[in-house]
């Protein structure tokens, strides 16, 4: 995935900075690795705009939200750093501020009604259906934000909206029409599939040694946690039938079923008591920790985990890595109990030695030779191979391909209609794909996929056009940056 993520970075960029804000809710990632200028909170200046140290905080989380949504609970600080996410983030905000440059220039505007007319559309602001301004700033508030700062990114949103709007080109018929016999081209073809599988390797030991010398430092121990724990079970509050029903009363837009319909008093009870219980519970836990702090009481047990095996929600691993030697974290709830925890010590990751890492050593060097042998036998068959053939594959005849997934075969139709010449070879993963066009025609016009093409043509123009006014506009446009990253 990281290498995908990497090889896609630069489509990524433009389809995910001209996405509208989706940072409510998302929270605040901090990087701690970058040094500013002599200007106090900017970070850079694009024309007469100087960029904030708060603008990029937002950009950066955004981004990291994003990605976190991509990759699921895999992702973390580290996979952020391998995919330079701090880059991406300022590369994104300089040419946010360009296009908000150009739309200026153009004499572009966005009214308060416009930026009024997108906040209500907004669900984390309403209450009952409707817009709460309460609700609203309580939510910035979370976030770190104020409305006037929430409605400039609004503000910024919509411009570049518009100034997307002005590349936008509706192709005629005639070209959807030929563009789609291009793009469904048919082939008849000859292919066959090479594995890792078809080839033998043998391992000399000095050679082995060798690879791990110079790859030794791919070969690391995990990061670990010494930490001390306490926990502590869940309490009941003995909540009155008063007590609950004021919990209802304030609270029962809270209580809500999976259709968004709120429960009624006697639908909520059960999760009302559980929440008083978990409210009750809490206050002693607080407790408890500043009792920690004070060295007034012990934790339950001693352990150490790596990084990976932390038995927590990846919200709370995160903030346990974040702790200072000694740092206590305060109580957090999981599994019915809080949970207080407290880093005695962080074990940095280091170079294993051979012996070590030979296990893995072996597999990464058995691998790497069958890849180099696989690669050879593909050369050395490609003139004469016999294999499956495959009558009128276009690029959705993934199906066609028997002997790889939905995704591979995808894959390999994609390197094959890119391809110029009429045999070749495909590398799709750790498989290798032979193949020979031996006949090809244009495809017959089929009009229920003009929404598809007219997809894939607006796609390739507005990145196209977009990509080329941004080089345009940084070369007349003074950008100065105040930001450099510590080596």
């Amino acid at each position: 995935m990281i290498t995908w993520m990497q090889r896609h970075k630069k489509w990524l960029v433009i389809t995910i900075w001209i996405s509208t804000i989706a940072f409510v809710g998302a929270g605040f990632v901090g990087w701690g690795s970058y040094n500013y200028g002599t200007k106090g909170g900017v970070v850079a200046t694009v024309g007469d705009k100087e960029i904030s140290v708060e603008e990029y905080s937002r950009e950066y989380s955004n981004l990291y939200s994003q990605y976190s949504q991509i990759f699921g609970a895999s992702f973390n600080k580290e996979l952020a750093e391998q995919l330079r996410l701090k880059d991406i983030a300022f590369a994104q905000l300089m040419q946010k501020n360009l296009l908000m440059s150009y739309g200026s220039s153009l004499g572009l505007i966005v009214t308060d009604e416009e930026i009024a007319k997108e906040l209500i559309n907004y669900e984390e602001f309403k209450v009952d259906g409707k817009f709460n301004k309460n609700k609203y700033v309580a939510i910035l508030q979370q976030n770190r934000m104020s409305p006037q700062d929430f409605e400039n990114s609004l503000r910024n949103s919509i411009m570049f909206q518009k100034v997307q709007a002005l590349f936008t080109i509706e192709p005629t018929a005639n070209e959807i029409e030929n563009i789609s016999k291009l793009l469904f081209l048919e082939d008849d073809i000859t292919y066959k599939i090479l594995t890792l599988d078809d080839v033998d390797v043998t391992i000399d030991e000095n050679e082995l040694k060798k690879y791990f010398d110079e790859n030794q430092n791919s070969y690391k121990s995990e990061v670990s946690y010494d930490l001390e724990i306490k926990e502590f079970a869940l309490l009941s509050a003995n909540a009155t039938q008063e007590d609950i029903q004021n919990h209802f009363d304030k609270f029962k837009s809270d209580y809500k079923f999976d259709d968004g319909k709120i429960k009624s008093f006697e639908e909520a009870k059960e999760e009302i008591i559980k929440d008083l219980d978990e409210n009750f519970t809490k206050k002693e836990a607080l407790s408890l920790y500043l009792k920690l702090k004070k060295s007034e009481d012990n934790f339950d047990k001693k352990v150490t985990y790596s990084q990976n095996k932390i038995p927590f929600l990846a919200e709370n691993v995160e903030k346990i890595k974040e702790l200072k030697k000694d740092e206590i974290l305060k109580p957090f709830f999981e599994n019915n109990r809080f949970y207080i925890v407290k880093l005695v010590k962080t074990n940095p990751s280091v170079n294993l030695t051979f012996d070590e890492a030979k296990t893995k050593v072996i597999e990464d060097f058995k691998l790497s030779l069958k890849a180099k042998k696989l690669d050879e036998l593909a050369q050395n068959s490609l003139k004469d191979f016999k294999g499956n053939d495959a009558v009128g594959v276009n690029r959705a005849s993934a199906a066609k391909i028997k002997g790889l997934n939905e995704q591979e075969a995808i894959e390999f139709l994609g390197q094959l209609f890119a391809s110029s010449t009429k045999d070749g070879i495909a590398k799709v993963g750790s498989k290798v794909v032979l193949y020979r066009v031996n006949s090809s025609k244009m495809a017959s016009y089929d009009k229920a996929k003009d929404s598809f093409v007219l997809d894939e043509i607006k796609q390739v123009q507005n990145s196209d056009l977009l990509s080329n006014l941004l080089k345009k506009l940084e070369n007349s446009i003074a950008i100065k940056t105040l930001m450099q990253t510590k080596e």
